[in-house]
């Protein structure tokens, strides 16, 4: 006998979930980084408020991670509130709770929930059960969290992104989705370059539309741009790859030859970890144009801002 199937939870009229670049609005995403501008100088002032008291987050890694683990228990705790990391091996989840089981019963302990994981179809079931907001801490078609630190860095250095020119260097992986994505949202193009095979998702390249294009190769790509991004040649799941993708990668090196062809005032961008040598040179990641560093510690202050966003729109 089949067994009759749950039925999907009733979700509060005004509950939202960050999944996608595309669950905000363009106004919303630039409130969000503003804010999180805001955030950044509190910490820096030690006069961080507790605008989140109480509040639990649950964080949900099927993935390693250093920066998205940090930058979310940091920025609860900042908040006021309070973090519970959950890997596969310390519950249920490792064991084979279906993920469905899992949403319903977190949604009864926590207020927000952090999902770091490989499907982008399991995060969005995950969604759809969860009676409060998930947030897509990354997967393996998307990391919007990093494209909110990214453009709170571009933000504080050079103003509004609407109508820069983007270079991405490299793998057409989930980073490159999510900036095709907020391409299309905040108003500025990107050129990528990325060998063939390597491609960007299509589907998310055709709703980019005239926000995109494809260069010939990686200097074309640079040319007069005002913001050069490149990622790691082969993500965490493709590590067997590693040879096929350093041979297909061949002159996608970022080095200073290709920064001097973009604005001189032009930013170098890297999610990290960072391969000295293959993706990037040690002279353009460590040098005066590169503002990784900041980037990374934005993730901190821009999730701040979303989970206020998320979670304080209830009041």
């Amino acid at each position: 006998m089949a067994a009759t199937p749950l039925p999907t939870p009733e979700h509060p009229n005004d509950m939202r979930h960050f999944l996608s670049e595309n669950d905000l609005t363009a106004d919303e995403f630039r409130a969000i980084i503003q804010r999180g501008s805001e955030l950044r100088k509190q910490w820096e002032s030690h006069s961080c408020e507790a605008t989140l008291p109480r509040r639990v987050l649950g964080m949900i890694f099927e993935k390693s991670s250093t920066r998205t683990r940090v930058s979310f228990e940091a920025g609860m705790t900042q908040l006021g509130g309070h973090a519970i990391y959950l890997s596969p091996e310390g519950t249920q989840l490792g064991r084979g709770e279906p993920p469905a089981d899992t949403a319903r019963v977190l949604s009864q302990m926590v207020d927000v929930i952090s999902v770091r994981t490989f499907s982008h179809d399991m995060l969005e079931r995950f969604a759809e059960i969860a009676t409060v907001p998930v947030i897509n801490a990354l997967t393996d078609l998307l990391h919007p969290c990093q494209l909110l630190a990214d453009m709170q860095t571009y933000l504080d250095h050079r103003g509004d992104i609407r109508g820069k020119r983007v270079a991405w260097i490299g793998d057409g992986n989930n980073m490159c989705n999510s900036y095709l994505n907020t391409a299309a949202l905040l108003g500025f193009h990107l050129t990528y370059a990325c060998p063939d095979g390597y491609e960007p998702d299509a589907g998310i390249l055709a709703n980019a539309g005239n926000h995109a294009s494809r260069a010939d190769s990686p200097a074309e790509a640079c040319k007069d741009a005002d913001l050069i991004v490149t990622d790691v040649w082969a993500s965490m799941g493709q590590e067997a790859e590693q040879k096929a993708r350093e041979a297909a990668f061949e002159g996608y090196e970022i080095t200073t030859d290709m920064m001097a062809l973009a604005q001189k005032d032009a930013l170098f961008m890297h999610c990290l970890p960072a391969h000295r040598g293959e993706e990037v040179s040690a002279e353009v990641i460590d040098g005066a144009q590169s503002v990784v560093w900041e980037e990374a510690g934005n993730r901190l202050h821009a999730q701040k801002a979303l989970l206020e966003f998320l979670l304080l729109r209830e009041e």
